[in-house]
């Protein structure tokens, strides 16, 4: 790897503490340093917003790198090169992937997560993003106990959301049973096979609560972050609160999420539903719990670049200023994981920045760790054509 070098950014207007303010940045490898006297070298911003790198909590897009076709997968190093690169261009700077642990097979299966956290400790040394995995464990995994705690320990996994998609499941059986076909196909079953692994899924529900239980104090010993997705009522949140699940993921309505704000836990919304004007599969919509301050973070689900686009949107609306709605996906996210290293603009913290056209709003520059992990527009063209300072002799 190349050495880095100090460098000065002049100009731009920098959000800091929810607002902008002209102001100097000085980089210093991979930190944010306090001014010196003189840089290797200083590159203008002017008409630039510099902003904190965005944190992801959950994105499910690294899902179509690694196989562009459900037919087609790619080898694992290429798919996590090409995610990479996809998040670096939407000013993602640390991105947890949500991989299923699951009961249907096939690319959601406990063996294939495994094999997927040796691919990527395989990739980082190479990473430019801070790439992480979300483990989502659907709640009647309850033989795999032993296997995920060692594979959470053995990589590092620092975070998982319990799901339960199997009452979704067993409803298609009736309600929408080509669509359940195509399910059981990505899990390598026929739909009358997929059906009896339903049915035999479902008899082990007496054993979920013990499993969750188990889970949760393994998880808190680890000190992994955990959470519930998709809440659909106040009882279901209270439940998952009690075992000390504590973050909100994708509540489907209102009550959730109020009781999640109530018992002081952390909420997550889609910002693509914030982009789009509403939830794609009906539920509640992510503007609705912003404007009663019952959202705290907002995060990729299935598209990066929705993430700076719904600050954006946040703050033409007139819901949240651009500040404020900028923290929801970096200083906000930064704080629910206990990252004191990253999330905000500071002498001393990573050097993620984000640097987009003030006129354009486009992403021109990331800055992860200090390092350019996208560069492109006319910001490219200032840095290339920057003069670096000069050694003297003595140096």
């Amino acid at each position: 790897m190349a050495p880095m070098h100090m460098m000065r950014l002049t100009g731009a207007q920098v959000l800091s503490d929810g607002g902008f303010g002209q102001d100097d940045l000085w980089v210093d490898g991979p930190l944010l340093a306090q001014p010196a006297a003189a840089p290797d070298r200083q590159i203008d911003l002017s008409g630039y917003l510099v902003l904190p790198g965005i944190i992801d909590l959950h994105g499910d897009a690294f899902e179509r790198h690694l196989a562009p076709r459900p037919s087609a997968p790619f080898p694992a190093q290429i798919g996590l090169q090409s995610v990479d690169r996809d998040a670096a261009s939407s000013g993602v700077t640390t991105a947890w992937m949500a991989q299923s642990w699951g009961w249907e097979g096939g690319a959601r299966s406990p063996d294939f997560a495994v094999q997927f956290m040796r691919d990527l400790a395989a990739y980082k040394p190479r990473a430019l993003t801070d790439l992480r995995i979300q483990l989502r464990c659907e709640t009647y995994t309850v033989d795999t106990a032993d296997q995920l705690i060692a594979a959470l320990r053995a990589y590092g996994i620092d975070y998982v959301i319990f799901n339960d998609h199997l009452g979704e499941a067993l409803d298609m059986i009736k309600t929408d049973p080509e669509a359940l076909s195509v399910w059981a196909k990505r899990g390598g079953r026929d739909l009358a096979g997929f059906i009896r692994l339903l049915q035999d899924t479902k008899a082990l529900s007496a054993r979920v609560p013990r499993y969750l239980c188990t889970l949760a104090a393994a998880f808190d010993e680890c000190g992994v972050k955990y959470g519930s997705h998709d809440d659909h009522d106040a009882a279901t949140r209270d439940y998952y609160g009690m075992i000390g699940a504590k973050i909100c993921e994708f509540p489907t309505r209102h009550a959730p999420a109020s009781v999640a704000k109530a018992n002081g836990d952390p909420v997550l919304m889609g910002a693509p539903n914030v982009v789009r004007g509403g939830s794609q599969s009906g539920n509640i919509a992510a503007t609705d719990l912003i404007r009663a301050g019952l959202c705290d973070a907002l995060v990729s689900d299935y598209h990066y670049p929705s993430l700076a686009n719904a600050a954006f949107t946040l703050a033409d609306s007139d819901i949240l200023p651009l500040g404020r709605a900028w923290e929801m996906i970096s200083t906000n996210p930064a704080r629910i994981m206990g990252l004191e290293d990253r999330g905000v603009i500071a002498p001393g913290k990573r050097a993620d920045l984000v640097i987009c056209n003030a006129q354009t709003r486009m992403i021109e520059g990331t800055l992860a760790a200090g390092r350019w992990s996208h560069l492109c527009g006319d910001l490219a063209d200032r840095i290339s054509s920057a003069p670096a300072r000069m050694a003297h002799a003595a140096e």
